[in-house]
């Protein structure tokens, strides 16, 4: 989980205490598991949710979304990028994108949620989660095409 915590707050004392909030959070509302999902993933849920509120409350504010101009954007399950670039590097390229782009992303590459559960999280329709996701992906490749080729092209 502390690894969760320090992907998001990019700050290892910011991550210890987020994470010790949300375990605080979670042994006081322990009663509310109802093993619907692991323990786990209902605990890394708490801490995710604990590190936004906490960045939230940094006034480090996510870029409002508006969703009438953003369109439905379909699933790409063929999105690939360049065999020597590695997870680091791509966590690196992550950390780099846009706030709108970059927290959305992390939750679906890195973390493993789906749509609907990055909208939940989030606060935002399925449709913006897609679409954020899909225009993150587009700005990570090329991103990484500057790093493998240096020119992008």
């Amino acid at each position: 989980m502390y690894y969760v915590a320090l992907r998001f707050m990019r700050d290892t004392m910011e991550a210890e205490d987020a994470m010790q909030e949300a375990f605080i959070k979670a042994f006081e509302k322990l009663h509310q598991f109802n093993g619907e999902v692991t323990f786990g993933a209902w605990l890394k849920r708490i801490v995710i949710n604990k590190c936004l509120d906490k960045l939230k409350a940094k006034k480090l504010e996510l870029v409002a979304i508006n969703e009438q101009m953003l369109g439905t954007v379909e699933d790409e399950e063929n999105w690939q990028i360049e065999d020597g670039v590695s997870v680091e590097e791509v966590k690196k390229k992550i950390e780099n994108l846009p706030e709108k782009y970059k927290y959305p992303l992390m939750l679906y590459l890195v973390e493993g949620y789906d749509h609907e559960e990055i909208s939940e999280i989030l606060n935002i329709t399925q449709v913006a989660s897609r679409t954020l996701v899909h225009r993150g992906k587009k700005k990570l490749q090329d991103e990484l095409k500057t790093l493998s080729n240096g020119t992008g092209y």
